[in-house]
Formats: structure tokens, sequence, C-alpha cells
């Protein structure tokens, strides 16, 4: 595979060119380099630039509407928009484009979560039913709810399935009147293992507003994206439909908005790559957790069986042979594609966003790993890791939409 000739070329090449002054553009596949950052070697900066930019331009191209980033240490090494933010206006897309980041908004409501204990506000151990009394689910903890362990079923599916009007727009209280008077069977006890359930995260943002007494996505706004000046990052209300960036199928037909819009604290997060550099690198600052809880958020807490896949506190984890580990979320919203992932051992940084539906974005993500590290990810993503679970089943291939 292209990737592991990568990384093997990477290796010849630190083993065998130690770092020095200028090195030769006229021997590169590439003829023009960005400026080098300051605080990186050049050479290095120039092996990683030419590596992506080889490798996006052959399996990101064509049809790919988006924004890539690539960070080490936190410095930009790669950075590209392509396509259009509306393709049927063919307005341009560009770095102050806010995409939906679908699931990946999930480590945002978890972390809220992890502030407010680290505020001592909650405990990770309070009881779902201290939040809303009478929910007919005992036994569920916050915890529960972080790391898909709640058992509770999945909104998306006995929603689509109720009498609910579908013209009309589901809220978080909508979801949460559902599982009062219909009350879907529970998929399993709690805490006996992990099944990912969009659910957990909508109850999440209600326990957020009901301990700030403030709206989700004021909330989020004042106590995240302005502190860590995200300006182009927010969460979506009904407010936003006429302005918000739309999505668009494989086909690049426009994607229709449905009854499920509203619902946020499991998605509906809207920013750039940009804007979640500087989330990455807050998460490394220290500026938003004690250290104690920061860890619990990327730590395994399904041990049920062995794998390589798991989940800490809102983020997924992949936790390889030999040491290695990924902490990211992936997420898909109708046509819209995001990829968040970050390598510790070596402090890169991998944020690839569309708005218009390819997995491709899924196994570039996949593949990146490997140029930073020996990861053996030539494989790229599967199915559960990119987008089965993140979206209805009406979704899960685009049809042609008006």
């Amino acid at each position: 595979m292209k990737t592991a000739l990568y990384v093997l070329l990477g290796l010849l090449y630190f083993n065998c060119n130690p770092s020095s002054g200028n090195d030769d553009a006229s021997e590169d596949s590439l003829q023009y380099y960005p400026l080098t950052p300051t605080g990186l070697d050049q050479k290095e900066f120039r092996y990683y630039y030419r590596v992506l930019a080889d490798y996006f331009d052959s399996s990101l191209n064509g049809s790919f509407n988006g924004g890539i980033l690539i960070a080490k240490n936190g410095t930009i090494i790669y950075e590209k928009y392509s396509g259009y933010a509306d393709l049927r206006t063919k307005e341009l897309l560009s770095d102050n484009t806010s995409l939906h980041i679908a699931s990946a908004s999930k480590p945002f409501t978890a972390i809220a979560i992890l502030l407010m204990a680290d505020q001592k506000k909650i405990s990770l151990d309070d009881s779902l039913a201290a939040f809303f009394p009478g929910l007919p689910y005992p036994g569920i903890t916050v915890k529960m709810l972080l790391n898909h362990r709640s058992g509770l079923p999945n909104y998306i599916y006995f929603a689509d399935k109720s009498e609910w009007d579908k013209k009309q727009y589901m809220t978080n209280n909508d979801v949460l009147n559902l599982l009062y008077s219909l009350q879907p069977k529970r998929s399993f006890p709690p805490n006996t293992h992990f099944s990912y359930s969009n659910t957990n995260y909508v109850l999440l943002a209600l326990i957020i507003e009901k301990i700030s007494g403030k709206t989700f996505p004021e909330y989020m706004r004042q106590n995240l994206f302005e502190p860590l000046q995200m300006k182009n990052t927010y969460v979506f209300t009904l407010a936003d439909s006429l302005t918000a960036t739309s999505s668009f199928d494989w086909n690049g037909n426009y994607w229709k908005n449905d009854f499920l819009e509203a619902t946020y604290g499991d998605k509906n997060i809207y920013s750039t790559p940009g804007d979640l550099l500087k989330w990455d690198q807050a998460l490394y600052s220290g500026q938003l957790l004690s250290q104690p809880l920061l860890d619990s958020a990327f730590t395994p807490y399904s041990l049920e069986r062995a794998s390589v896949h798991n989940y800490g506190l809102g983020w997924r984890l992949l936790l390889l042979p030999g040491g290695k580990k990924v902490i990211y979320h992936f997420g898909r919203w109708h046509g819209f594609n995001a990829a968040f992932a970050r390598l510790p051992d070596e402090k890169a940084t991998i944020i690839i966003l569309g708005n218009r539906f390819t997995r491709s974005i899924y196994n570039a993500a996949y593949h990146c790993y490997d140029i930073f590290g020996d990861y053996h990810q030539d494989k790229g993503a599967d199915e559960e890791e990119a987008d089965s679970t993140e979206t209805s089943k009406k979704d899960a291939k685009p049809k042609t939409r008006k």
C-alpha cells in the first residue's frame, strides 16, 4: 500500500538525512512548498507536506467538498480547502466556512459535563433519576451516558418509528417525553456492555441546561467556544436554518433537512478545521480540566471482550498492540462527514470535514495515522467506525434529494 511505502520512506529519510539547513526542492516530487512554519525543521516540514499533499491529491479529489487540516505539536503542516459551501450557488468553501461536525460534537458535550464535575456541580456517579424523576430506566448514572453503557435505546430509531408528526421538528425535551410516554425497551441492563446511542448525549445536553440554567447552545458558547476563541463554532438551532451551511449527497444533490434537525448534544455543532485545532490544543494545555478528569475521558470503559476499539467519556479510542493509542471521533449527519483524530505519541492532529457525502473522509483519516507512526491502519475505517452509527437507517444509502 502507498501509505506503508510512505512510512518506510520516512524512516529512511530521518535516518539518513539529519536536520541541516536547506534541502534541494528540485529533487522532490513537488516544485513548491509553503514557507516552513516557525519552530519546525525545514526538512521535517517538507517531508510531511510532500507526503500529505501527494496522499490527499490521490485519495480526496474530484468531488471532495471540504477542509483538511493536519498539524503536529499544534503547528499546521498541511491545510487545504476545496469545493463549494453551496453547490447550488457555487459559493466557494473557505477556512471560515462552518460545517456540521455530526457526532464529533459528542466530545464537546462530554468535556462540558466534565467541566461541571470539576466545578463540583455534578458527580459522574449521579443517578439519572436525580435529573429526570420517574424516568422508567433505573440504575443509570451520568457516567453511563458518557461512555454509552446506559442501555438506553437510540432515539433516532424509536422516534422514526413513533407516531410523531414528521413535519414537526423534535427537540431534546420531546425525546425525553417520548422516553416517558413510549417507554421503549432498553437494549440491556445498565453498565453491562457498550452500545452507541445518541439518546445518551441528548440527555446530557438536558442535564447541562438543568444545572446551568442556560440553553445548551448558550452554555457552550460562553464556557467553551468563546474562551477558546473558536469564532466560527456554534451549536445549531432552528434560528440558524437560513444561514447554516447546507449538505449534499454523493451526487451533488441538496440534502433536505428532516424532523430530527433540532436535537443537540449528540450532534449539531458547526465548526471549522482551524477552530477544531484550537480545541485540540486546549486539551493539551490544561486550561479546560484538571488532569485526572481529562485522563478519565481518554480511558477505555468497555472491556468485556478484547478489542482494539473502545470508548472513553465522549471519545472513541483505538488501542493498538505496542501501546499506540488514537483518541478520536468520526461523525456523519446527512451529507456532512467529519473526522477528528489525535495521535498523542506524535502530538499530531488530523481534521477532515466535508459537506458532500463521501466515506473517503474516514479512510483518509485512518491512512494518515501511518504517516506519523507505526499504526498499521492501511485497511482504513470500518463501517462501524465511520458512519453507520451516526444517522438514521434512511440516511444509510444516500438518495437523490430535491
